[in-house]
């Protein structure tokens, strides 16, 4: 048997890095609120795919990893932790028990885009692999846990959940940090409309999020105010944001994903980068009514949103400047398909 698995990719309008835990239960009412968009992730599991290649892998006991032209094989998973190509794989596949089985991964997002793709990959291995062994299908909850809890001992630095949920789920989400675990709400609004005002754009510059929310964190642990008053302001941006949307005010939600840029920019060197800033620039030169960077910062893409009228003007004059994506929102969940 064959099980693929796709997942979708995401922009934040406001409130990430509030999921890393406990930063949103410093902040009472912390919110974030993201969109899945249409930019796949896919992972195949299989016993073999019928190549000589595959099958000799299969007799010997061996993983094959199959990412794009990169092929990979051990017999020993641990093998695979140390090397950045492989590790989430490795890190999985040890976790799940998979016994030796070929994995071929695909993700349509540019590397190091701030799309939150890695996350994508690793629910839609966890949910591939509960199909492939049998086992029962497990929530949503359990598999964004186990995603975040294995791409920290990967990166060997605390992550949140905001990625696993869009992947998961589908939809604009807004994920509210409360003790006990995140509430998520599906906020309803028409993605088609919201499709017509969003641009995303790629920087061409690979970010490493996780470095910069580390940095976050431990300032924030330790009650640097500067931080604390930014992270403040951003959960504020982040509950208005969820008012935007529901008033229907795309033309606010602009605006407020461009406030909580301002602060999200002074949260540690290197969030903003002179690219990222002449992008959002050159958006709101041409109509924009705001953006910012995805993710943490850095590097990775952009996101704005504009007057329907002036969404082709403002993705030409980007697309001047850096790689406008085929980006729409996506309201379906994550899709299991068995051969």
């Amino acid at each position: 048997m064959q099980v693929s698995a796709r997942s979708w990719c995401r922009v934040d309008f406001a409130g990430g890095t509030l999921d890393i835990w406990p930063l949103g239960l410093l902040h009472p009412g912390a919110v974030t609120v993201n969109l899945a968009i249409d930019i796949a992730t896919q992972v195949d599991l299989r016993p073999s795919v019928g190549s000589s290649g595959a099958d000799r892998a299969k007799e010997r006991g061996e993983y094959r990893l199959v990412a794009g032209e990169d092929i990979r094989t051990t017999r020993d998973l641990s093998h695979w932790f140390e090397d950045p190509a492989t590790a989430l794989v490795g890190h999985l596949a040890s976790s799940l028990g998979l016994e030796p089985l070929e994995i071929e991964i695909h993700s349509e997002s540019p590397r190091g885009g701030g799309l939150g793709a890695s996350s994508a990959i690793a629910v839609a291995f966890i949910a591939a692999a509960e199909r492939y062994t049998g086992v029962e299908e497990t929530s949503v909850d359990a598999r964004s846990r186990l995603a975040r809890d294995v791409e920290a001992r990967v990166m060997g630095l605390p992550t949140g959940r905001q990625d696993h949920l869009p992947a998961l789920c589908g939809g604009l989400l807004a994920i509210e940090h409360e003790p006990g675990g995140e509430r998520i709400t599906r906020l309803e609004f028409d993605l088609e409309v919201l499709g017509n005002s969003l641009v995303v754009a790629y920087s061409g510059q690979s970010h490493f999020s996780a470095g910069n929310n580390w940095r976050i964190v431990r300032r924030r642990l330790d009650g640097d105010p500067t931080v604390v008053r930014h992270l403040e302001e951003i959960a504020r941006t982040a509950r208005e944001t969820v008012e935007a949307f529901r008033a229907e005010s795309l033309e606010r939600v602009g605006e407020l994903m461009s406030r909580e840029w301002s602060h999200r920019r002074q949260l540690a060197d290197g969030i903003s980068t002179p690219q990222i800033e002449t992008m959002l620039r050159t958006a709101t030169d041409h109509g924009a009514w705001g953006g910012k960077a995805c993710g943490a910062g850095g590097g990775g893409c952009v996101a704005v949103l504009a007057p329907p009228e002036r969404r082709r003007e403002v993705a030409a004059a980007l697309s001047e400047v850096a790689e406008v994506l085929p980006a729409k929102p996506c309201s379906r969940p994550l899709e299991l398909r068995s051969e």
